[in-house]
């Protein structure tokens, strides 16, 4: 099975994989579910949950279905650990996919590893049932700029390795900004009543969000210092990201939905 390009850069190291994934939980979960609660997923609906992570998503929408509903979960590499269903191995780029299944897919922070994202939006919408609903968490990672930090020097660590980080996705094939771009690709995928919410937030020490960005310091190593970081410099931002003097601007997250048209040509 091919792997995902973009996905890649994240499996240098399978051991950080799960801590990665328990972050991302801690940090996305809250508005995900939100959103999703949002569509009026119920008893009986029939759900795709793609690149489902640790599964955690996926529980939660099985709870909501219950036992006359089904949540078929995705990922290239299922690494589940939440009391769900299970997740099943799938490549969304290359395996095949059921059309007009789901009332309701949704997708966090995959379409933006994907040099195919296009496309994969085009079978996301064909899976769903004229009516159904398709939701697209994405963010743009483009930015996420210091609030306060303790030093001038600081600061500039700080941007370096946000900006090493952004060159190692960018060669990887993921668009680090895609989130600012999902609800114009939903409309012209042909959904119907597409909604865009955003959501941005002061990270600090205690946020996993900014305790996520730490982890990549460790995660993705060799990549920043192919990107020209220094092992020191990585040991200094993790620090610097634990001091609970240093803010920072979240990345800014988009939970986009749209409907397919209940009249499909």
């Amino acid at each position: 099975m091919r792997a995902a390009v973009g996905a890649g850069v994240f499996w240098e190291h399978d051991a950080h994989v799960r801590e990665q994934h328990r972050l991302l939980s801690a940090a996305y979960d809250p508005m995900t579910v939100r959103s999703l609660a949002r569509t009026g997923v119920g008893p009986g609906r029939r759900c795709l949950e793609v690149g489902a992570g640790n599964g955690t998503v996926a529980a939660w929408l099985e709870r909501r279905v219950g036992p006359a509903g089904r949540v078929v979960a995705t990922d290239l590499r299922p690494v589940a650990d939440a009391a769900g269903p299970p997740v099943v191995r799938h490549d969304i780029v290359r395996d095949p996919l059921p059309e007009a299944e789901f009332d309701l897919v949704h997708a966090r922070l995959v379409l933006r590893l994907l040099p195919e994202r296009d496309a994969v939006l085009g079978r996301l919408v064909r899976a769903l049932k004229p009516g159904g609903v398709l939701q697209l968490d994405e963010f743009d990672a483009s930015a996420a700029p210091v609030l306060r930090a303790p030093s001038l020097a600081a600061r500039g660590l700080y941007e370096t390795f946000t900006a090493a980080k952004n060159r190692l996705m960018a060669r990887a094939g993921v668009e680090v900004g895609w989130g600012r771009d999902v609800a114009r690709a939903m409309g012209a995928a042909g959904l119907a009543g597409v909604v865009s919410r955003s959501r941005v937030e002061v990270w600090d020490a205690r946020s996993p969000g900014l305790r996520l960005l730490a982890h990549h310091g460790r995660h993705l190593h060799d990549g920043l210092v192919r990107e020209g970081m220094t092992a020191g410099q990585l040991d200094e931002v993790r620090a610097l990201l634990a001091d609970p003097r240093f803010r920072a601007r979240s990345y800014t997250m988009y939970s986009v939905q749209g409907r397919r048209p209940r009249e499909v040509r």
